[in-house]
């Protein structure tokens, strides 16, 4: 079992160190098309990637600590209520927001529509969103949950205590807020950052309709378009080192926020309670609460239930409305892959989670590590480290068809979502088995029970909650997936996420409000799961 578990882990990792080997591998053919990208698009992709990532950076750290500071040091009604508002965007992904906010303000959308009737202006109102300012903000609003949560843990940790201290202090609240809530947060803004810029990086959808020229859609053209593997290995390395620095400077800061949670702060006070807003203030909150909520999930869903309700008229094709056996068949094949997937990350979740627990060693933990950086990788980069090795042995071995093996079969594409996937599944099983006190396995030994049967009757009944949402977290991750499935997909076998792009990117947006609705409908149950294990004791 610990051989097996091992050689699985290696073939995880196997994709990202692929990647090496492009510049080593590299013909004379392959550093003139680098050469020609430097000098051609690649100051391109960097301006706007780094363009990006600053200004989401900067927008999901004020964002998500502004909405985080509102419902967790101050008390207003209906603040439960917002608590939960706040994390539905994370149900929402980036492309499906690009595709409802583009029907809705674009020349011929409702918005300017409306506004053209009743102003009698002609031309467009204002400039099409489709540019780097709109991915931006749309960024923004479905990505700063991720510093919300860790902002509000962090605050309703030691923040209400210390507040309540300066103010005795005869600290004003701006003074409070500056010199007490905002040190006390930074690691978690600085953890939650990385986490948002890892998926802005990472992001194809929006980038790719919006014709935006990136990091990742550079790979795809340098893959599909120029015909060269090598530069588009290169390409992925580059954004690799970005991501692995991001990812160091995510774990930094949640060391320096674990710190900060445990040793700040003096002892904490039952008296100490958020501050009352009453009136304008608390107007002031609510707007602040909700204006993130409604631009990142509540009106791109009735922008969708509008075009839903308006039906497709089939563009050029002929079609009138949404093919709904079509539809089922959609739906089938994201199910299938979802579901297969999950099940496969849990159990493996699960065997090296009881492994490391029986027979922790240097080797299987970084293993294990290796695994877990899965998740930062991009789903382009992960594409590319499939396929590189796969067209190598295939050229120098043509009889093994390992090529056919891993591009257009159900194996290859759940092979790259478990390299991306995994370490979410692993990260649940962890936390679970953490909370499993080691007296109960000594126990079990002491009365007889060896390996096979301590996990069947002790560790599965208290871990079968915690595999279960790992599988959910895994099921929804795949279903959203975009650009791994874009590439390495059956013929024939489309998902929701990939004909939700393709009929937006044919401009067939009322088509593309149906799959895009149900991949928003699976992507609220973990957020459900958030809001139950969030929600403070009281």
């Amino acid at each position: 079992m610990t051989l097996l578990l091992c050689l699985i882990c290696v073939l995880l990792v196997l994709p990202v160190l692929a990647l090496a080997s492009a510049w080593w591998s590299a013909d004379g053919q392959s550093w003139a098309t680098l050469a020609h990208m430097v000098q051609t698009v690649m100051p391109e992709y960097a301006l706007t990637s780094m363009g990006i990532a600053v200004g989401v950076g900067l927008g999901v750290a004020v964002v998500g600590s502004a909405t985080a500071a509102t419902v967790t040091l101050f008390e207003f009604r209906g603040r439960r209520l917002a608590e939960v508002l706040l994390l539905l965007p994370l149900a929402m992904p980036a492309y499906v927001l690009a595709y409802a906010w583009t029907d809705t303000l674009q020349f011929g959308g409702p918005v300017q529509t409306a506004l053209r009737g009743l102003t009698g202006a002609q031309g467009a109102l204002w400039p099409d969103i489709r540019n780097a300012w709109g991915a931006i903000v749309l960024f923004i609003a479905c990505l700063y949950p991720y510093v919300h949560l860790l902002v509000r843990g962090a605050l309703a940790e030691r923040g209400v205590p210390l507040m309540e201290a300066a103010r005795l202090l005869g600290a004003g609240p701006a003074r409070r807020i500056l010199a007490v809530a905002l040190p006390l947060a930074r690691p978690a803004i600085a953890a939650g950052t990385a986490l948002a810029l890892m998926e802005t990086l990472a992001d194809y959808g929006v980038g790719a309709y919006f014709g935006l020229s990136t990091f990742t859609t550079g790979i795809y053209r340098a893959w599909l378009s120029m015909g060269d593997r090598h530069a588009a290995a290169q390409l992925a390395t580059v954004l690799l080192l970005v991501v692995a620095l991001l990812v160091w400077a995510e774990q930094s800061a949640q060391r320096r926020l674990r710190f900060a949670i445990t040793r700040l702060g003096a002892v904490e006070s039952h008296e100490a309670r958020p501050v009352p807003l009453r009136g304008g203030r608390a107007l002031l909150a609510w707007t602040v609460c909700l204006l993130p909520v409604l631009v990142g999930f509540v009106l791109p869903v009735l922008a969708l239930l509008r075009l839903l309700a308006q039906g497709g008229d089939g563009g050029d094709s002929g079609e009138v409305g949404l093919p709904w056996d079509r539809f089922l068949g959609w739906c089938g094949n994201s199910l299938l892959l979802a579901g297969l997937t999950a099940v496969l990350a849990a159990a493996l979740a699960l065997g090296l989670g009881f492994l490391r627990r029986r027979q922790p060693g240097p080797l299987l933990q970084g293993l294990v590590r290796a695994v877990s950086l899965g998740y930062a990788v991009p789903g382009a980069v992960v594409v590319v480290g499939i396929l590189l090795p796969a067209g190598m042995v295939q050229s120098l071995w043509p009889q093994t068809q390992a090529a056919a093996w891993l591009t257009s079969t159900l194996a290859g594409l759940v092979y790259a979502y478990l390299v991306r996937f995994s370490a979410v599944a692993l990260h649940s099983v962890e936390a679970g088995y953490a909370r499993l006190p080691q007296s109960l396995d000594e126990s079990a030994r002491m009365l007889g029970a060896r390996h096979a049967a301590l996990w069947r009757r002790v560790h599965w009944p208290l871990m079968r909650r915690t595999a279960g949402t790992a599988a959910l977290l895994v099921f929804v991750d795949v279903m959203k997936e975009l650009p791994a499935t874009l590439v390495l997909r059956p013929f024939n076998a489309d998902t929701l996420a990939i004909i939700a792009n393709q009929f937006a990117r044919d401009e067939r947006l009322a088509e593309a409000a149906l799959p895009s609705l149900a991949i928003v409908a699976v992507g609220l149950l973990p957020v459900m799961l958030l809001v139950r294990s969030t929600r403070p004791t009281r």
